[in-house]
């Protein structure tokens, strides 16, 4: 077989490069088609590339930490004792940006090619693209004051807009642009009070967050930081659902060949709740409220590293229960896996986290930006509850549960929040015990 080159896959319409995290497979090493070669990531998820041949791994084309654009080669595949290509040219992990010059950012006179591999500056270890790199030399910002600027990117990088934002504010503050006060920028968490000092003395064991863990971290950080957050909660009688549930599990599973959970029924209520208030199914750009006309659903996933995954039902309202079974169930077990692509865990427009599964009766979650809802679902127990009949009130054993709605209060208030969750509550109560489940 002639020489192959191994080519970065494409994960979603919406992602265009991802990080080379951990080759799995050393030059020189035998591969078999569809065997894993190397670990990526995008700001998304992590994934594995296989090969697309069988053969030996000639070369690497890049390094751990590289940045690689869609559709680039990674890496050439060969007969045994193919010898290494003596040149191999990389394609570019994404076509550079015009760097044009606005009244108030500073011009840059060189054109700039950007690579896919990114550079550190000198005596650190952050890495800083090409873009980013010359534009710091051609503004004499040193190594030092690089890593005093903010970066919005993934994982904390740079951007082209970070720079050229940090250096409109240095003119601004040595008085080198004549113009009128603009507004400043609201500060960044890490701008608004200082880090208190952690105490390291003591038997103590240092474990260094991994990648996901700290972009949940900032993800977290930055919700609480751009919502005023508030909770409402309402308890649910959901006895009859409970019932149904046990009385068809056993079919359902014989029939579908998939375990029937409680998740895909609070979809389903949450699904109708959001077509009687649409303005939980939104997001907000400054002034401007999006209302979303899809239904996409995500649902917070625990992983067995401890961290969290969002994959989302797209178009959760066009579908049966059969069909919210599968879809839940699929995302679950390959989230689990770390089979989902980035497109499976973006676009959700409400997100539903099921705290009931550690055993906690309630929670108030964060809101997963940039929704502007997300509600949580306790555990379901048996309680002693009043129960309402055409001959009187009667106590009864009841199979009982909290719901907890956390919202943004810019554009959510009270009296919508409240009716949300409760229009929730009333779908779950009024459950036909009668109902057909396929």
């Amino acid at each position: 077989m002639s020489q192959v080159e191994l080519k970065m896959p494409k994960m979603g319409e919406s992602v265009a490069e991802a990080t080379i995290i951990k080759w799995l497979k050393n030059e020189g090493d035998r591969i078999e088609q569809d065997e894993p070669v190397l670990e990526i990531a995008t700001d998304k998820v992590d994934s594995e590339v296989p090969s697309t041949a069988a053969g030996i791994l000639v070369k690497h084309l890049f390094k751990e930490g590289d940045v690689v654009a869609v559709g680039a080669a990674i890496a050439i595949i060969g007969e045994s004792g193919t010898d290494a290509p003596a040149k191999v040219v990389a394609a570019p992990s994404a076509k550079a940006e015009p760097v044009a010059a606005p009244k108030s950012e500073p011009a840059i006179s060189k054109p700039i090619q950007q690579s896919t591999t990114l550079i550190t500056a000198a005596g650190g270890n952050r890495f800083y693209s090409p873009l980013v790199k010359t534009i710091a030399q051609q503004e004499n910002i040193s190594a030092a004051e690089l890593d005093t600027i903010t970066g919005t990117g993934a994982e904390g990088r740079v951007t082209k807009k970070d720079i050229l934002q940090y250096l409109q504010n240095r003119n601004d503050s040595n008085g080198k642009v004549a113009a009128s006060p603009a507004p400043s920028p609201a500060p960044t968490p890490s701008q608004t009070a200082a880090k208190p000092a952690a105490s390291i003395d003591g038997d103590i064991e240092i474990i260094e967050m991994d990648r996901m863990r700290k972009l949940i971290a900032d993800h977290m950080v930055m919700s609480k930081h751009t919502s005023p957050h508030v909770t409402s909660f309402v308890e649910a009688d959901v006895t009859n659902m409970v019932m149904w549930r046990n009385k068809i599990k056993n079919d359902f599973e014989k029939r579908e060949k998939e375990k029937i959970t409680f998740t895909p029924l609070f979809i389903e209520a949450v699904v109708r709740a959001i077509k009687d208030f649409p303005m939980i199914n939104c997001s907000l750009d400054g002034t401007r409220i999006l209302v979303k006309k899809n239904i996409n659903i995500g649902m917070a996933t625990a992983l067995p590293s401890g961290n969290l995954i969002v994959p989302v039902i797209k178009n959760a309202d066009r579908m049966n229960l059969v069909g919210l079974t599968k879809s839940v169930n699929d995302l679950s077990n390959r989230a689990r896996k770390n089979k989902l692509s980035p497109d499976e865990i973006q676009g959700g427009t409400f997100t539903l986290t099921n705290v009931g599964t550690f055993g906690n009766v309630m929670g108030t979650p964060i809101i997963n930006q940039p929704q502007v809802a997300i509600l949580a679902t306790g555990a379901i127990r048996k309680k002693p509850a009043v129960i309402e009949t055409e001959f009187g009130d009667t106590i009864g054993i009841r199979h009982m549960m909290f719901l907890s709605l956390s919202y943004d209060h810019r554009i959510v208030d009270g009296s919508l929040g409240g009716s949300f969750v409760r229009r929730v509550a009333d779908y779950l109560e009024q459950f036909d015990i009668n109902r057909n489940a396929f």
